[in-house]
């Protein structure tokens, strides 16, 4: 699926009906810059930096649309000019060059509050020089950092 186009969801299969088509597909709504394995635990997918949405992909045994075993996860960029994948653009995955509020909350750079994301590391001793308020946070399995360095 990498390098494919993916169009919006279908309708019949709301809310995570995303069809495959073509590169050449005039109704593709993203491309699929890169596929992981899936995990069950969250903030374990570190998808590429630009990433604009990740969509879960998973298998299911029955009906249940909602529910199955997670397989793999999707990591999209839009078509359109519309990025919150960028960084400083206030969505997406945290990366260097983010915003956050002080209580970590992802954030358009320029708001009013909004202190620059200068690292991602495991603890406050690896922050970059610069770092005036690194953010701990609360250790959570399966994420790769935790300590938010910013400028505060």
């Amino acid at each position: 699926m990498e390098g494919r186009r993916l169009r919006p969801p279908d309708p019949a299969k709301a809310p995570d009906g995303y069809k495959r088509t073509g590169c050449s597909d005039s109704g593709a709504t993203f491309k699929a810059i890169d596929i992981k394995e899936a995990s069950i635990l969250p903030g374990a997918i570190q998808c590429p930096p630009g990433t604009d949405l990740m969509i879960d992909v998973s298998i299911s045994y029955g009906g249940g649309k909602s529910s199955g075993i997670p397989t793999n996860t999707v990591c999209g960029r839009n078509l359109s000019s519309d990025h919150p994948g960028d960084a400083g653009a206030g969505g997406g995955q945290l990366v260097k060059g983010d915003c956050v509020t002080s209580q970590a909350k992802e954030v358009a750079c320029g708001g009013s509050g909004a202190q620059k994301v200068l690292g991602l590391v495991k603890t406050k001793s690896e922050c970059p020089s610069g770092t005036t308020d690194p953010i701990e946070l609360t250790m959570a399995i399966g994420r790769p950092y935790d300590v938010i360095c910013t400028d505060g």
